[in-house]
């Protein structure tokens, strides 16, 4: 079956942040010292809806001061600022797209991060966020509609990206096959060139 569409994973895939000063961890931990018990699911529960830093602050039951927010949201927004793209998605993205395949990210995230991922990779096919969908991976729901927004079948589909679980084990089982990325080297794709390139050759 010819393979038309490219799914990635995002950050530790296509993206990287340089200066993680972790907002939303630190309102869970304001909500710890206020008494509020961790669930299990509370980041499926953020990821899964479109909240900023105020809203999750208001889901969650948990008081933040005006001057803390502030400082959160400072935060934040030197954060998103320092994310950078690796040059090799950069790379990869734009070889499948010259030679017509649909490129598509696929990830698990908080909704600010979404405008990070939209200014450094503008040109992308479709973009299958979490937050927007209301299911995160390895749900077939987010998949599903990673292919949907391409007009994609899942057999036409190749995914890659850091996390054997979602990238590789949860595409798979809805007939897309799945690639894992380690940048360090140990098993799986080293680079986003070597998964480009595989493809590539797959259509020959």
């Amino acid at each position: 079956m010819p393979i038309t569409t490219a799914i990635f994973d995002a950050f530790g895939t296509l993206l990287q942040i340089k200066e993680g000063t972790r907002p939303y961890r630190k309102i869970f931990q304001l909500g710890i010292e206020q008494g509020r018990r961790p669930e299990a699911t509370d980041a499926e529960v953020l990821m899964s809806a479109p909240m900023d830093l105020r809203e999750a602050a208001d889901f969650f039951g948990i008081r933040v001061e005006p001057s803390v927010m502030d400082q959160l949201e400072a935060g934040l927004h030197e954060e998103l600022a320092s994310i950078e793209a690796y040059p090799d998605g950069l790379a990869a993205v734009t070889a499948l797209q010259a030679t017509g395949i649909k490129v598509v990210v696929c990830s698990n995230l908080a909704k600010p991060y979404a405008s990070a991922i939209k200014r450094l990779y503008p040109t992308l096919d479709g973009y299958a966020f979490s937050f927007a969908i209301g299911a995160i991976k390895p749900s077939k729901k987010i998949y599903n509609r990673a292919t949907q927004l391409v007009r994609a079948l899942p057999h036409e589909a190749w995914m890659v990206g850091d996390s054997k679980r979602c990238d590789c084990d949860g595409p798979t089982a809805l007939g897309i096959r799945g690639f894992y990325l380690n940048r360090q080297g140990d098993g799986g794709y080293r680079t986003l060139h070597t998964f480009a390139d595989e493809l590539l050759r797959s259509r020959d």
